[in-house]
This record gives structure tokens, sequence and C-alpha cells, in this order.
């Protein structure tokens, strides 16, 4: 069942979608942007086909295509890097290219930490590159703060009050 938020809609991914997705050979169905997937999305999808081999059904802490319910298009994705670990949990997310700068990134990781919190899970972290401004200014606004780095990455996290 799709997560519906002001613009978007979180869709879960089941294994015969992400093989569509890592494959990028959309169905009938799929409805696209032009530049989905894109590497980071291919790079996601292959965890979570990894991870659902090895230990089954990850929902609700899956991946989820964001769509856009103006048009309906597919224009990133974002997902739990595994099953919690006590009430930790890790996310990741990406948008293609011509959906970036518009709070998609945000609106999509704000609605997948409430999908968190209602599961138990009492902190999120997250990571990104150094360099990617855009995606820490995203932790950010969400409610993220950075616990520390190393010489490629900064840690994030965020605590979720139950």
């Amino acid at each position: 069942m799709d997560t519906r938020t002001a613009r978007l809609s979180l869709h879960p991914v089941d294994e015969l979608e992400a093989r569509r997705i890592r494959d990028r050979a959309p169905d009938t169905d799929d409805t696209w942007a032009d530049d989905y997937p894109f590497d980071g999305d291919l790079a996601a999808i292959g965890g979570f086909l990894r991870a659902t081999e090895q230990n089954g059904d990850q929902r609700p802490f899956g991946y989820y295509q964001i769509r856009r319910q103006s048009d309906g298009l597919a224009v990133g994705g974002i997902g739990f890097k595994g099953r919690p670990d006590g009430d930790v949990v890790e996310v990741g997310y990406g948008l293609a290219p011509s959906a970036r700068g518009q709070g998609y990134a945000t609106e999509a990781l704000m609605t997948v930490m409430q999908i968190a919190a209602a599961h138990g899970v009492t902190t999120i972290r997250a990571d990104t590159d150094l360099d990617n401004v855009a995606s820490q200014r995203t932790l950010e606004k969400a409610g993220f703060a950075q616990v520390g780095a190393d010489s490629e990455l900064y840690y994030f996290e965020a605590r979720i009050a139950r």
C-alpha cells in the first residue's frame, strides 16, 4: 500500500519491481521520469535485492519508489538499509536529477521516519558524501544532526520520541 504525502506517493517496491528497476526495463504499467533510475537508485536496489534474497520480504523496512502525485512519475527512491538493529535503523535516498531542488527528498525522508517510528524505531541514521551539501541540508531539514565524520562521509542521526 502506498504512503501519500502532500505531493508524493511512496510506493513499497517488491522483488519483481526491484528487478525491473535494476535492469532499467519498465513494464507497461511503470511510469518513470526520463532520468530514472539513476546510478544511486541502482545501488540501493541492488542492496534491497540482496537483503530480500537473504532474509525475505523487507517491508516495511524496504525500498520505496518516490512518485510525484501530479503526474505519477517515479523520480527517485528512499529506503532502509536493512531491518532495525534494536530500535536503530539506517536510511538512504536519492532523486533523479530532474526532480532535485524541489523539497521532495525532505518530504519523503520525513515520511519514512514516520513509518520507522510506527514500528518502534527511535534512532535513524544516515550518511552523506562530504561534498553533497544538498543531502546534508535535506537531513538537517528533516531533523537530523551531524554526529561524526571520516575522510569520506558525514554521519547523521535523528532521534524520534515514542
